[in-house]
């Protein structure tokens, strides 16, 4: 068993774990935090990605123990201060970038990391980035959709597809 510490969605948190427990399940066990849906365990849906010390990662291929003394950022910490939708969580609402929601908050991990590094992305740079996320739902269009407008640009282009 290891203590481990660390900054969850600007709160210091801690905890006891086995060396071997992944940092998807003490989000989801340890901290209740049960945003960062577990959907394969082998890195190939996205359902759990989450930042760490501003990285995209994917909270199933990471130990608990790694994650010592890191910020962490996951899905529940996204809203804005006041409690209402970011303007990702605002543009997958609006344009219907959901349907079961099962992918959903791996999806707007994966667009908060994306357009930080890159805040115009084109259409086939955010379907490429999006190659490690899996949705069974949508096609991916309205996600697709949903950051072109999160990060300010014209959805009429796609919208005619």
């Amino acid at each position: 068993m290891s203590e481990v510490t660390m900054r969850v969605n600007g709160k210091s948190v801690s905890g006891q774990v086995e060396n071997r427990t992944l940092l998807s399940t003490f989000l989801r066990d340890s901290l209740g935090l049960t945003g960062t849906h577990i959907g394969c365990d082998t890195s190939q849906c996205g359902a759990c990605v989450i930042h760490v010390d501003g990285a995209a990662v994917k909270a199933c291929t990471m130990l608990a123990v790694e994650a010592e003394g890191a910020d962490v950022a996951t899905i529940e910490g996204q809203a804005n201060a006041d409690g209402s939708l970011n303007v990702i969580q605002q543009a997958f609402q609006d344009h219907h970038g959901l349907q079961c929601g099962f992918c959903t908050p791996g999806m707007v991990m994966s667009a908060a990391a994306l357009l930080k590094d890159n805040p115009r992305p084109s259409e086939a740079v955010i379907r490429k980035y999006l190659e490690g996320n899996l949705c069974r739902c949508t096609g991916y269009h309205n996600i697709v959709k949903a950051i072109l407008a999160a990060s300010g640009q014209s959805v009429d282009a796609i919208a005619a597809e």
